[in-house]
């Protein structure tokens, strides 16, 4: 198959992965991320906004001029939840069809779940003791329970960073009646979670990419050397760390974030929502162990391409 590109079209960030395939082997050979925020000014109503519609058409120009330029033989693109549950989602789709000639594949929660949990499989030594993966997504958040061998359950909730905060608006810095709304929300949200966890019990929470990349680089500029995580595709956290940072996050001023090392612009608002879900699900599962897979949806595919190919 040679060069193949893979895009993850999030509701918050577009992400691409060009991978050359030699044999049973893939050689990375670039990655980026564009903040499109597709979600933003529509996600409550169930439309992709204007303005955003336009944001994520240009985006995918962009790719495809990249795409083009790395000469890449075949394009995968997948739309999860900002187009999956927008009523224009497929006129999206169509536009940038016959825009930059990319085909969007519209995935469901389910799928998408699925194909996290081999990108993260792939970057952390799993074990037979069932783990909770979570994607906190700008949509969408998947919950999946697995152990190295199999999913035992997954879902797919819409608790997106993006879908809350035009949902709650919180203010800067969030108040703690706010806090206490928006935990009591996600806690209400995440009952079949509960009775999941209660038949399937994990020892472990494994964060998948995106906000707890941000996290992990936050911990690794305040206590430690950023180094720590070169060419690691896991990193495991200390509690204690990740407690001072929440306290931190939930302080914070959108300006203060900015200011924050470790903290990419394009996560400054999200991270906020983030950090409560993070915290919100470790107290009460009272899970004592976390991991950072830097793998998610995309490397999730990229292990279905090949493994199709033996």
């Amino acid at each position: 198959m040679g060069r193949i590109a893979i895009i993850d079209i999030g509701t918050n960030t577009f992400n691409l992965l060009i991978t050359e395939l030699v044999g049973q082997t893939s050689n990375r050979i670039y990655k980026t991320k564009i903040s499109v925020k597709l979600g933003e000014g529509g996600i409550e109503q169930g439309i992709i906004a204007p303005a955003a519609f336009e944001r994520g058409v240009e985006a995918l120009r962009t790719y495809q001029q990249t795409v083009a330029k790395f000469n890449v033989q075949k394009t995968f693109a997948f739309a999860t939840s900002a187009v999956r549950t927008a009523s224009n989602g497929e006129e999206f789709i169509t536009k940038v069809k016959q825009e930059t000639g990319i085909q969007i594949q519209m995935i469901s929660g389910d799928k998408e779940a699925e194909l996290i949990y081999y990108g993260v499989r792939n970057a952390v030594k799993m074990s037979s003791e069932n783990s909770l993966i979570i994607d906190i997504g700008g949509g969408s958040t998947e919950f999946i329970i697995a152990n190295n061998k199999r999913i035992v359950w997954k879902q797919s909730f819409l608790l997106g960073a993006s879908r809350l905060l035009e949902k709650f608006k919180p203010s800067d810095p969030i108040t703690n009646e706010e806090l206490e709304a928006i935990s009591k929300y996600i806690l209400k949200e995440l009952e079949p979670l509960v009775e999941a966890l209660r038949i399937s019990p994990i020892n472990e929470l494994i964060g998948s990419s995106g906000s707890f990349d941000s996290l992990a680089e936050m911990i690794a500029h305040r206590f430690y050397t950023p180094t720590i995580l070169d060419n690691k595709t896991e990193y495991i956290f200390n509690l204690d760390d990740c407690e001072t940072i929440y306290q931190d996050v939930i302080k914070s001023t959108k300006e203060d974030r900015l200011k924050m090392k470790g903290l990419i612009a394009m996560r400054v608002d999200m991270i906020v929502i983030a950090s409560i879900i993070v915290n919100l699900v470790l107290k009460t599962f009272n899970i004592k162990k976390m991991r950072l897979s830097t793998y998610s949806l995309k490397e999730g595919v990229l292990w279905l391409i090949m493994n199709e190919r033996k």
